[in-house]
């Protein structure tokens, strides 16, 4: 019987095949006394090296498949295992509780997880998904329960799971797996990231999938919408939308290094954001025309101290290095509100969205700013180095940091270090006050980047990640684009360059009007350019700019939607 899902289109592509229910051991686990602590400590022990030693084995096929930057996940993986902290912990908890090893990992594990998924950033959140990860692999090894053999499949399939770890995502062989469903998951889960590196269409987040599904039937999956359909009833009509799919896809090709020009030479950048120097491979096999995002809060939140000058300075230069003199734009630390620190306590707040985080903690803690400006500031003879400050909210606030900066500079050259005299120092708009001034922040940033995710959010007093009020979230209500038009004419009119950041700029229902309200830079995932490109330079500058102003007289969300949908299609871009 057919029946229609909806998910989270998290790898592009479409595919039609059988399906292949991925059944995961049970790892229930209960308590028990044990007499014998040290025979529990070596048994931990012995798991973990095991452990380890399969993850290696991991990475090295994830280096064949994916290549050396996607298999970076797997050495996070044995960093976790490792972590001296969790490993003090399990060490500590058995000398107290004198109970079996197993559930004492169960329990440890589940706290860090449960520490990430609390995170309201997709992609800290996605990182819960590592932990348990390697719990599992633990637990297999400690209880002698074999994980599922994914590498055992020999026919074409679609994988249906609750989940799909990373280790697991590795081991995928594309002859035979033509796409995978999951249960939970989102767009910057590793699973979603490996699969869009292997071209494997994938769609997660479909609830309860497992309940209405089992081996063997015939599924269909659409990738880009998150379209999911069991026995599909017309199936012409998905091997069309297959067929037509694959030759958009290399046509999409041939947009990946060309210049973002418009129909009537308007030039624009569609730029990459990263959060590890690694994705910076990524972001130029896709043709990215500069970074116009560097998270470096991932130098920290993958750490268990904070970041020294010299890890960082070794970060930004890897980075600033592999672009080759395009622009790199370095977020400053950007902490607090959902992003903890292990080896940092933050304040009970009752709203931490609006209180404690990135730049006003860089302030308040000068020699954690300072540690990373000198890195900064080291790094940026190695390349073309942006930096921007976080959540600025006031003038205040901006000269503060910027003088700050600047002070810092001046101490490196002293010590006799080389610093470049050519780094633009700008900061995010992601605070409707900051946007409602930005004719007279431009007057003392270079640049602005807006961040729409968090500007969204604020305008509309929505939290983003809540479902009750996810009708709130409306990238394209004329209110927002007001907020954007202001932020664009204020940096224009004092000569800035004006950047996005955030979501939208990857939105192709959002790109014509952002380039008719005078956008320069569109900074976006690297796989989501090539599409960008293309509909940028198939658009006239002058047809974008009469859509943006009549979107700006609207009323509603949906009103500017449907007005976008149409300008698309008469251009046969949607």
């Amino acid at each position: 019987m057919t029946q229609k899902l909806k998910g989270i289109g998290a790898s592009s592509g479409i595919s039609i095949s059988k399906t292949y229910v991925l059944k995961q051991p049970d790892f229930h686990v209960t308590k028990h006394d044990v007499s014998d602590i040290e025979a529990e400590k070596n048994k931990y022990q012995n798991a973990l090296d095991l452990t380890v030693t399969q993850l290696n084995q991991i990475k090295s096929i994830a280096n064949d498949k994916l290549g050396s930057d996607k298999a970076e996940v797997f050495e996070a993986h044995v960093q976790i295992a490792n972590d001296p902290e969790i490993k003090n912990e399990i060490w500590t908890t058995i000398e107290q509780d004198k109970c079996n090893i197993d559930f004492i990992v169960d329990k440890v594990y589940d706290k860090y997880r449960d520490i990430f998924k609390a995170m309201d950033d997709p992609y800290f959140k996605e990182r819960a998904a590592d932990i348990v990860d390697v719990k599992k692999r633990l637990l297999s090894n400690l209880l002698g329960i074999n994980l599922p053999d994914i590498m055992s499949i020999n026919q074409e399939v679609i994988l249906v799971a609750h989940d799909l770890t990373p280790s697991e995502t590795a081991l995928l062989d594309r002859k035979f797996i033509k796409g995978f469903v999951t249960e939970i998951g989102g767009r910057t889960s590793h699973a979603a990231i490996m699969a869009r590196t292997m071209e494997i269409p994938a769609v997660l987040g479909v609830e309860n999938i497992l309940q209405k599904i089992s081996d063997n039937l015939i599924i269909a999956i659409n990738g880009n919408s998150g379209e999911v359909e069991i026995e599909p009833a017309y199936l012409i009509e998905w091997q069309n939308k297959k067929a037509a799919y694959e030759k958009e896809h290399e046509e999409l090709k041939k947009y990946i290094n060309v210049e973002t020009k418009t129909l009537d030479g308007h030039k624009v950048h569609v730029e990459s954001n990263v959060g590890k120097p690694i994705d910076a491979t990524l972001a130029l096999q896709y043709g990215a025309e500069g970074v116009g995002l560097y998270r470096s809060e991932f130098l920290y939140m993958d750490n268990d101290h904070w970041p020294t000058e010299d890890e960082q300075y070794e970060g930004y230069k890897s980075v600033l290095e592999k672009m080759n003199k395009k622009l790199v734009v370095v977020r400053t630390l950007d902490i607090g509100g959902d992003k903890k620190l292990s080896y940092f306590q933050f304040p009970a707040e009752m709203n931490p969205f609006l209180g404690w985080r990135a730049i006003r903690v860089c302030l308040a803690k000068p020699d954690i700013f300072r540690t990373q400006l000198r890195a900064l500031g080291r790094a940026s003879v190695h390349g073309k180095l942006g930096i921007m400050f976080p959540m600025i909210a006031t003038i205040d606030e901006f000269l503060q940091a910027k003088e700050f900066a600047h002070k810092i500079f001046a101490e490196l050259k002293q010590e006799g270090h080389s610093v470049s005299d050519e780094i633009q120092i700008g900061m995010m708009v992601e605070i409707p006050a900051s946007a409602a001034l930005a004719a007279q922040f431009a007057k003392h940033a270079d640049f602005f980047s807006i961040g729409t995710n968090d500007l969204i959010q604020y305008t509309f007093a929505c939290d983003r990640m809540s479902q009750n009020v996810a009708y709130l979230y409306q990238p394209n209500n004329p209110a927002l684009l007001k907020l954007i038009k202001m932020t664009i004419d204020g940096g224009h009119t004092n000569k800035r360059w004006v950047g996005m950041c955030g979501e939208m700029a990857g939105d192709p229902t959002s790109i014509p009007l952002l380039l008719g309200l005078g956008l320069d830079a569109f900074s976006m995932s690297s796989t989501s350019m090539p599409k960008a490109r293309m509909i940028i330079n198939n658009l006239h500058l002058s047809e974008c700019q009469a859509l943006a102003e009549e979107a700006l007289k609207l009323q509603t969300f949906k009103e500017v939607n449907d007005l976008v949908a149409k300008f698309l299609t008469s251009k046969n871009l949607i």
